[in-house]
């Protein structure tokens, strides 16, 4: 049985969390949004928020309807001056980043501002559970309406480069609903077709490929080389690389017209 969290309550009708919090709280005041309503407490240790199905035992009830939600999907518990995010379900939580907590896993530390948290449900169904940590006065991003707005930071690419990359990463250009890499051998081939004059190989492919992997990690983008990913690397590097790269407007859905897509 969940115990009684001093607190206030948010309605079903709250304003997303990621709008921002009412100014003024106390540093550290945690927000937990649900689609059925949330809650609101301060700091404190000890202090635990309870969030799953079972809307009587939980202070945050979420899927209530789904019984792929475990009725106590996670907790929240304040301690040493940081909440820490525990997941208690069967089913894991799903963390920004892609990264998923299981039951079995450490608590992780939530961060001061907004986080979403994702529980999968039956039928393709997903569950949000919004969560907002008070920064203290002035740690918070302050509001710039009227700035100009920073460009993303597109990746310098030669012509062959860009060639070779949309080819590598059509399927996510496309915007398949699983997409992967072409191989190697694929993309040599498709090469051939559009450019029949040009003496395109596997090996040729990948060392241009690998030229421009180890440059975007040499200025700060991880998850491009096998150190960091460890075997079996599979295609987890190539799908890396277009991510950045389509994240950042390197490449962007026109480029297709480089291979003969129209439109």
């Amino acid at each position: 049985m969940r115990e009684l969290v001093p607190g206030g309550v948010l309605t079903a009708d709250h304003h997303s969390l990621a709008l921002g919090v009412p100014a003024g709280a106390v540093p550290g005041t945690l927000h937990v949004l649900a689609l059925s309503g949330g809650i609101a407490v301060g700091p404190k240790e000890g202090r635990t928020v309870l969030f799953g199905r079972n809307r009587p035992d939980v202070h945050v009830c979420v899927g209530e309807n789904d019984r792929r939600v475990s009725r106590h999907q996670g907790t929240i518990l304040h301690s040493a001056d940081q909440w820490w995010l525990q997941a208690t379900g069967k089913l894991p939580l799903r963390l920004p980043r892609s990264r998923m907590l299981f039951t079995e896993d450490d608590p992780v530390p939530l961060s001061t501002g907004y986080t979403p948290l994702f529980v999968r449900g039956s039928s393709g169904r997903e569950h949000l559970i919004e969560v907002h940590v008070q920064a203290a006065e002035g740690q918070g991003p302050s509001t710039r309406h009227g700035d100009v707005t920073q460009p993303p930071n597109v990746w310098p690419l030669t012509p062959a480069e860009r060639l070779v990359l949309v080819v590598l990463g059509q399927r996510y250009l496309l915007h398949e609903l699983y997409p992967n890499p072409l191989s190697w051998r694929q993309v040599a081939e498709h090469l051939g077709e559009v450019e029949p004059d040009q003496q395109w190989s596997g090996k040729k492919v990948e060392h241009l490929v690998q030229g421009v992997r180890i440059r975007l990690s040499r200025g700060g983008v991880a998850g491009l080389t096998r150190e960091e990913v460890r075997e079996p690397v599979g295609n987890t590097l190539n799908h890396n690389l277009i991510g950045e790269l389509m994240a950042t407007t390197t490449l962007v859905p026109p480029d297709l017209r480089l291979i003969g897509y129209e439109g």
